[in-house]
């Protein structure tokens, strides 16, 4: 029965990745939402976010949901930039609702696709060498890796729950470890988000980028000096 479960989750995502391909490649509309979607991502400026939900009207919350799930499929695009846009949309406390049950829902596929396709899907959808961070993690903190990587806004949220899905750590244990770990993440954007206007709001934005992005480099001279000093250490 577990092996026929398993079938099938991997023909339903194999399924859905292969609905999404015929749709961007086939669909004119789609690709350009698509291409639109990404570029929103990587302009780095929430403002440009919240002006493409609100633009849905009465679905925008659905959209918001939608938009934290496709990033977190497609690490490491930015979320802090979502979570930004529903506080200022739907009010700190609503929007903070709203990001934390779209974070965990991305989160639980993330971890569900890296279980049932495997390393190479996971590699496919990030990179080697964030997964490879990610495992020296769990290396080092276990199972509490999750919790921890969570209190860090630094570490990438969907290369964690991807890097999960590859340990034999439980569902129940990854997404109880997720809710608690994010949420005070979640609180503090959104509180920040609820105010952020004109000159703050780029200002703020350019700041989290910023840390994100040292803090990045920091944590990968550090993974690759342990690595090297393993490797001399070996050769001894």
């Amino acid at each position: 029965m577990a092996e026929k479960n398993r079938w099938i989750k991997k023909f339903v995502l194999i399924f859905g990745f292969g609905a999404a391909a015929a749709g961007y490649y086939g669909i004119p509309s789609v690709r350009e939402t698509m291409n639109l979607v990404v570029k929103m991502f990587a302009s780095g400026d929430f403002g440009i976010v919240k002006d493409f939900i609100a633009s849905w009207g009465a679905y925008a919350a659905v959209i918001s949901f939608g938009l934290m799930i496709f990033q977190s499929i497609a690490a490491p695009l930015p979320a802090f930039l979502i979570t930004f846009a529903n506080a200022n949309l739907f009010g700190w406390w609503q929007g903070a609702i709203l990001s934390w049950t779209s974070a965990m829902a991305g989160a639980a596929l993330c971890f569900l696709i890296a279980r049932v396709l495997g390393r190479d899907a996971a590699e496919k959808l990030t990179s080697k060498t964030g997964l490879r961070q990610v495992d020296a993690f769990f290396e080092k903190y276990g199972k509490s890796t999750v919790l921890v990587c969570r209190l860090l806004p630094f570490v990438s949220f969907d290369l964690v729950s991807y890097g999960a899905g590859l340990t034999s750590m439980s569902f129940g244990s990854f997404f109880i470890a997720t809710g608690i770990g994010q949420l005070p993440a979640t609180i503090v954007y959104s509180y920040v988000g609820g105010m952020l206007t004109g000159g703050a709001k780029l200002f703020v934005t350019g700041l989290m980028m910023l840390f994100a992005l040292s803090a990045l480099i920091v944590m990968a001279r550090k993974i690759y000096a342990e690595k090297q000093m393993k490797k001399g250490e070996r050769q001894e």
